[in-house]
């Protein structure tokens, strides 16, 4: 959507979260005069937000305002299925990302796949900074983008993490497309997985002839979405495998699928002409992100890994094969959203894991799926509700010398805000449990 096609139009941005007060902020810079729309859910004190000309919607029944309105602007965090009943058809419904592929005069690098995004995102952007390229980042892991508009020049280039969510309903693609894995997620969202697959794909769909497309040729799907995109391919083997093999004792990243995220990140480098000395000095650099695979530290003897992005059983099997024999307990489980968890339950019984700690309520589910298999392997299972006590379970039943992992395979949801705040307590009962053990004996 054009910024001049918003001037004359009845705009509701539905949504307040961190997206929607930048389309607000964005759009009262823009338009001074108009007023705007906003729907919540929420109910918030408007005192809160100094915005002039503003229309407020807030609450249970926030969705009937759609009908006042010509153009939404929709966060991803709502999906578009409950709105089918409230909305008119003669009405557009658009989104900061829509809005801003439209009118970006710079480079858009688009990342997508259900896991990986932030990392490699962060990493294209270290890269591009490192040989002197104006890079944002931008999206998810980074800022809001519409803001941006305002200073935006055809020399920038924006390092987009993409979700489902933001690539939904899309009609253009980023000039530069990197496409990691797909697996089953979002099941409460999308009404099935074909849908959810339909989003992944418009990160390329709309490419031309001279557009990249970096992709992971090992995933089937991804590779079968690949082949009808018009972009220049680039599959990550094609990349310089060798060139990360050459430094790999330096990777500050561990575990197969993020060798993957690094080629993809290499891939990109290469596409904007960034030397090979100075992609090396980039992932050199960087750090991993929290909440991924994150080394806390090692207490009373045991390494502790937190995880809590986790929130599919594939990434818990890639984090389970990473960390290797020295595995000893495993924490999962989480909110609801319908997923396979058989192969995850093969993988502990294949696996050197003595002790698995369960969250209600996908941790019922995966516990059965683990006994259906178990035959004569020993286990100890552990039921709770609270992170306090998993820690401590934790604590009781690792040896010095071995590793906990808290890999949840499941959304956080039912017990937590988010993943962020399960990864937080995980960290903070970690450090509370190991300073009360040294006080004690002190």
């Amino acid at each position: 959507m054009r910024l001049n096609e918003l001037k004359d139009k009845r705009v509701l941005i539905l949504g307040f979260g961190r997206e929607g007060r930048d389309s607000l902020r964005f759009l009262k810079k823009l338009f001074p005069e108009k007023v705007i729309g906003v729907a919540d859910q929420k109910q918030f004190p408007i005192s809160n937000f100094q915005f002039t000309k503003t229309k407020w919607h807030l609450g249970k029944n926030y969705l009937k305002a759609l009908k006042n309105y010509d153009i939404i602007i929709k966060s991803p965090g709502i999906p578009a299925k409950i709105l089918r009943k409230f909305r008119r058809a003669s009405q557009i419904i658009t989104s900061q990302t829509e809005i801003f592929f439209e009118n970006c005069p710079g480079k858009i690098v688009g990342i997508t796949g259900t896991k990986g995004k932030s990392t490699t995102a962060s990493l294209i952007y270290k890269i591009l900074k490192e040989g002197g390229i104006k890079a944002h980042l931008v999206g998810n892991i980074g800022k809001p983008v519409l803001n941006l508009l305002f200073s935006a020049t055809p020399r920038d280039v924006y390092v987009y993490e993409l979700s489902s969510h933001q690539l939904m309903n899309l009609k253009k693609s980023p000039q530069i497309a990197v496409f990691l894995n797909i697996y089953p997620e979002h099941g409460d969202y999308y009404q099935n997985f074909k849908e959810y697959l339909n989003a992944k794909a418009n990160i390329t769909r709309y490419q031309k002839k001279e557009d990249f497309l970096v992709y992971n040729s090992e995933d089937k799907i991804v590779e079968e979405i690949a082949k009808k995109s018009q972009a220049k391919k680039i599959p990550f083997d094609a990349t310089k495998y060798e060139f990360i093999t050459n430094i790999r004792n330096k990777i500050p990243l561990i575990g197969k699928f993020n060798l993957k995220n690094i080629m993809a990140a290499i891939a990109v480098g290469k596409i904007f002409g960034v030397s090979d000395r100075n992609i090396k000095r980039a992932i050199k650099k960087f750090k991993s992100l929290s909440h991924r695979l994150e080394f806390v530290g090692k207490y009373k003897g045991i390494e502790f890994y937190n995880d809590s992005l986790a929130t599919i059983p594939e990434a818990t099997i890639e984090a389970i094969d990473a960390l290797g024999k020295n595995l000893e307990t495993i924490i999962l489980g989480g909110y609801e959203r319908g997923q396979d968890f058989k192969n995850l339950a093969r993988k502990i019984l294949e696996s050197e894991i003595e002790t698995v700690i369960l969250f209600p309520t996908t941790g019922e589910r995966i516990f059965k799926e683990i006994e259906k298999k178990r035959k004569k392997r020993k286990l100890k299972y552990f039921f709770t509700e609270k992170m306090e006590e998993a820690v401590r379970f934790a604590y009781q039943n690792t040896k010095r010398g071995r590793i906990c992992l808290l890999s949840p395979a499941s959304a956080s949801f039912n017990l937590f805000k988010d993943y962020k705040e399960r990864g937080n307590l995980f960290k903070k009962w970690i450090k509370i449990f190991a300073w009360a053990h040294s006080h004690t004996r002190a």
